[in-house]
């Protein structure tokens, strides 16, 4: 029976010829042998780095209704622009292979404790890439230790997510109790295996809470109870809040106290990524908040901006004044000006498609290359310490065992950080945010609406949207919500009220000039032709709010588009794959 490196899933286990397949088929000789690896620290230590590779650097890109680019991505097209591929789709079981390969060969480890550590790295990413996979898939099969190439479970059914959730708290548990405590900012430590599991937690006691599913096992309340305790112990441990915002994502390295664990990036060994160039470029998309998002933020006193008079026509410079201050952290706003630099700039409209122009995670503009493509090398988050306040927060409200002092101790903190009021209890309660339960711009999911409680659960849900806000949450927070048709609401930009000159920056000069016919020869200023894709389309023709996504539908399919199909190959090759319900891939099994 031939050993192979690493295991063989559905996927790949009769695609010898495949990339997976060909580097799987048999343990390179020339480069790694089992037998004589994985017996220091160092060995471990360098087969377990590239676990490291399945944090996706590219996080700040990820489209929902609350950030688009100029080109949608198909998750919010939706309806027929999404199809069934016939492979990838995200099937990808590499990694899976190289963890139960480490987890196999532990043992070859004499030192008691190194091996206990790396053990618990691995367990750590198993959970890890499970969650993931859950996420996307659901059900999936479940691999717990590398197998032989002929081996009869590659062909398994997929596991219910009971099954998939059980064996990674199991691994969570196993990995929190052996990982260092210390603070390792870019190394996995136990703090950083307990914001997972508070993440994975909270995720799935509210899928099953709002998505109606029950299963035997754990319940949704249980899930619940495991996320406040994980993320206890962490806001009891040794980190704290920096204290300014925009600099957490903007600066060179990342913020030990707050940061639990980073991707670090540094331009002396080339290791860089596209942060700053993605919101200031014109070639990289046009990405831009949307006015539904923006319209959200809070006034800096703690009212509702939707609460004022003519609040849907509010131009520019009107609309975003005297709001939570981190409005202006993520978006260009009047007076704004770049890290390092003291002239004032407006919303760029043609590196912006809403003109809500990005300001999280664009770096100095004095250090050397950030303005260029792919040029970037601030560190980015992975957990950090705000995120799990708000999930201690929306653990406790979605219990219903919610107080005020745990509102002090988790949310407030981070409104204090930016000088906002306290979020109060029980001024949430006794006056839910009609603007978030409104059909056009908020959630509209049943459950919620009907809560006892409905008022805390939307505060900290824009609480949450407002502080990770670009850091690749929104999507996955919709869809244990089971909030997919807020995707249908309107994802417009900026609102003009016709032809003219607008100032955008409030030092009484127009900064852009929205004209109908002929290009004005005016060179002090951004001209942008209406009704012209590379100008502007407004709403209501010449007159209305930013809309080049107009006349593109976006539609999404309650009973499909929670989850992601599998892709056709790899029910082919394992006639045991069950589909997800609402794809057709035309197999008949």
């Amino acid at each position: 029976m031939k050993k192979i490196f690493a295991i063989l899933l559905p996927a790949v286990a009769l695609c010898f010829a495949s990339c997976d397949g060909d580097l799987l088929n048999k343990t390179p000789e020339s480069t790694i042998s089992p037998d004589s690896y994985f017996k220091t620290e160092a060995d471990l230590k360098l087969f377990s780095n590239a676990f490291y590779s399945q944090f996706d650097d590219s996080f700040y890109e990820d489209q929902s209704d609350h950030f688009i680019n100029l080109n949608l991505s198909s998750e919010l097209r939706g309806g027929n622009v999404r199809t069934v591929p016939s492979t990838g789709g995200g099937w990808s079981w590499t990694m899976l292979r190289r963890i139960n390969e480490l987890l196999r060969n532990i043992d070859k480890c004499q030192d008691e404790k190194v091996r206990a550590e790396y053990a618990g790295l691995a367990k750590f990413f198993r959970a890890f890439f499970y969650f993931e996979k859950v996420k996307r898939f659901g059900d999936v099969p479940w691999v717990g230790e590398a197998f032989d190439s002929d081996a009869a479970e590659l062909y398994a059914p997929r596991d219910s997510r009971e099954v998939i959730m059980t064996h990674m708290l199991e691994d969570i548990d196993e990995a929190i109790a052996v990982l260092p405590a210390a603070k390792s900012l870019y190394r996995v430590n136990k703090y950083a295996a307990l914001a997972l599991k508070a993440q994975f937690c909270l995720y799935e006691g509210t899928y099953r809470k709002y998505h109606g599913i029950s299963l035997s096992g754990h319940s949704a309340e249980d899930y619940l109870n495991l996320a406040v305790q994980a993320a206890e112990e962490i806001m009891a441990g040794p980190y704290k809040l920096k204290d300014d915002y925009l600099m957490l994502f903007a600066e060179e390295n990342a913020d030990p106290d707050e940061m639990i664990l980073a991707m670090q990036f540094d331009r002396t060994v080339q290791r860089k990524n596209n942060t700053t160039a993605f919101a200031t470029m014109s070639t990289q998309g046009a990405p831009g908040l949307t006015k539904k998002f923006v319209d959200s933020f809070l006034m800096k006193d703690g009212s509702r901006f939707t609460d004022r008079k003519g609040w849907e026509t509010m131009q520019f410079i009107d609309e975003v004044a005297d709001r939570d201050p981190r409005l202006a952290c993520l978006t260009r706003t009047p007076g704004y000006t770049r890290i390092g630099a003291t002239d004032v700039l407006a919303p760029d409209f043609g590196s912006s498609v809403t003109g809500f122009q990005l300001v999280k995670f664009v770096m100095d503009v004095t250090l050397p290359e950030v303005d260029r493509v792919d040029k970037s090398y601030n560190d980015l988050p992975i957990y950090r310490l705000g995120e799990i306040y708000l999930i201690y927060a929306e653990a406790k409200a979605e219990l219903g065992t919610i107080t005020q002092d745990d509102l002090d101790k988790s949310v407030n903190l981070l409104r204090k950080r930016v000088g906002m009021p306290d979020m109060v209890l029980a001024d949430a309660l006794a006056s839910p945010d009609p603007y978030l339960l409104s059909d056009e711009y908020g959630y509209l999911n049943p459950v919620l609406r009907n809560a006892s409680n409905v008022g805390i659960l939307l505060e900290i849900r824009r609480e949450r949207s407002i502080e990770l806000a670009q850091e690749g949450k929104r999507w996955d927070d919709l869809m244990r919500w089971k909030e997919g048709k807020c995707i249908d609401q309107k994802m417009y930009g900026q609102y003009f009220p016709g032809p003219g000159k607008y100032d955008l920056t409030g030092d009484g000069k127009p900064d852009v000039w929205l004209y109908e016919g002929a290009k004005p020869s005016d060179k002090t200023m951004q001209l942008l032709k209406i009704g012209d894709k590379t100008g502007v389309i407004l709403s209501e023709g010449s007159y209305g709010y930013v809309d080049n996504q107009k006349g593109i539908d976006h539609i999404f399919n309650e009973e499909r588009d929670y989850l992601y199909p599998i892709p056709i190959e790899e029910r082919q090759l394992n006639p045991n794959l069950t589909q997800n319900p609402g794809w057709n891939d035309g197999l008949k099994y």
